[in-house]
């Protein structure tokens, strides 16, 4: 899994040999992480970028009232943002949904990445973009989607953004969300989740067990959600020499 960032950022950049090895030297040191702990919270100082290696992550933001929103999902070959050192104090947390490993990428080693190896500062661009893209089309799901292709519609992104790292292609893959996170990242409830569920399972679409989602039939979830996967950018033709 240590090359899970290479496999990841080689999509959008054509590495040569200095640059593969750069990169495998940003993922050297691992940590094992547990589900419930936090990688960093709102307010703290950022001096590192964190990777995951295994498992997955959350991006989320609490409101006075105490209601969560979770606004992104992180999974294997993802960066928690290239240039969050930039920010004098986190505007958001991130914490594992469930257990891993993760990388902690200091500051200074980032910038010399960024600044000595111009394919992997490309392919970084192209990483950053995909997020904003991601982030783009979650307002979008919230904002006009009814409940039952707005999930679909979740699960259809996971899925593929799950595919393109772990290649696990049987359409079986790990998914450690419960239903309350699915609601407080689509803005649901979670009866509104369960109910939801219910009738895509009904439909022959999907069926979900702990921890993992089958997909039963791609092509009609797709078809449910009205799916576009342009946005996530997962078969881009490598750029450059």
């Amino acid at each position: 899994m240590s090359d899970i960032l290479t496999r990841k950022l080689r999509r959008w950049a054509k590495f040569d040999d200095q640059d593969r090895a750069a990169l495998d030297r940003l993922t050297m040191v691992t940590r094992p992480v547990v589900r419930g702990q936090h990688l960093i919270r709102e307010g703290d100082d950022p001096t590192h970028v964190f990777l995951i290696l295994e498992g997955w992550a959350q991006r989320y933001k609490i409101l006075p009232d105490g209601k969560r929103q979770i606004v992104a999902f992180l999974m294997p070959g993802d960066l928690c943002d290239t240039h969050v050192f930039i920010l004098e104090k986190m505007d958001h947390s991130i914490s594992m949904m469930s257990e891993g490993q993760v990388v902690s990428i200091p500051a200074n080693d980032m910038l010399a990445i960024i600044e000595n190896h111009p394919r992997v500062a490309q392919a970084l661009w192209w990483c950053t973009l995909v997020d904003e893209g991601i982030l783009r089309e979650w307002l979008v799901n919230i904002g006009a989607r009814e409940a039952y292709s707005r999930i679909a519609h979740l699960f259809c992104e996971l899925y593929i953004r799950a595919g393109a790292v772990a290649r696990e292609g049987n359409g079986d893959f790990f998914m450690p969300l419960t239903q309350t996170d699915v609601g407080e990242a689509l803005g649901l409830t979670s009866v509104h989740v369960n109910r939801t569920i219910r009738a895509l399972k009904r439909s022959g679409l999907v069926d979900a067990a702990k921890n993992r989602l089958l997909m039963l039939d791609f092509e009609g979830l797709k078809d449910a959600a009205r799916f576009d996967s342009a946005y996530l950018h997962a078969r881009l033709v490598p750029l450059g020499g």
